[in-house]
C-alpha cells in the first residue's frame, strides 16, 4: 500500500511517500502554505494522484505527556476535512519527536544551516510515515 505522509505546519507542509510495498518512507517535497487552506488541500490532493497514494497519514502533534492540545485538535480536524478532498482514506499518526529525529539524521549527514531548514519538514514527514509503516 502506497502511503503519503503529511506533516502540517503553519508555514510549510512536509510531505513523504512510501514505496509501493508500504515498507520504506522517503521525503518527497515541501508545500509552502498559501493564503488559502483550500489551495493547500488541493496541492495535497494532486500529490495523492501524482504519487498514486492509497492512504494519507497526517502527523498528530500529541503532547509529550500523551494529551491532545490545540495543535493536535487542529491536525485531527484538518485530517477529517482532508478526507473529503483527497479521495483516499486519511488517518493520523503520533508525530512526537519526529522533528528531533529528523534534525539528528540531517546533522549526522552533514546537512547544515539553511540547507537543513529547507528539508526538515519533509524529512520529519518521512520519519512520521516510517513510524506509521512500522506500526502496521
Amino acid at each position: 500500500m502506497r502511503a503519503l505522509g503529511v506533516d502540517l505546519g503553519s508555514k510549510r507542509i512536509g510531505v513523504a511517500i512510501s514505496d509501493p510495498t508500504g515498507t520504506i518512507a522517503s521525503a518527497l517535497t515541501v508545500i509552502h502554505r498559501s493564503r488559502s487552506v483550500d489551495a493547500d488541500r488541493e496541492a495535497i490532493a494532486r500529490l495523492v494522484i501524482d504519487e498514486q497514494a492509497e492512504i494519507v497519514v497526517v502527523g498528530l502533534p500529541i503532547n509529550m505527556d500523551g494529551t491532545r492540545g490545540p495543535a493536535a485538535q487542529a491536525a485531527a480536524t484538518e485530517a477529517e476535512v482532508l478526507a473529503t478532498v483527497v479521495g483516499v482514506p486519511v488517518t493520523t499518526c503520533d508525530e512526537r519527536r519526529t522533528t528531533v529525529e529528523a534534525e539528528r539524521a540531517l546533522r549526522a549527514a552533514g546537512v547544515k544551516g539553511a540547507a537543513r531548514r529547507a528539508v526538515i519538514d519533509k524529512v520529519s514527514a518521512a520519519v512520521m510515515l516510517q513510524h506509521w509503516l512500522n506500526s502496521r
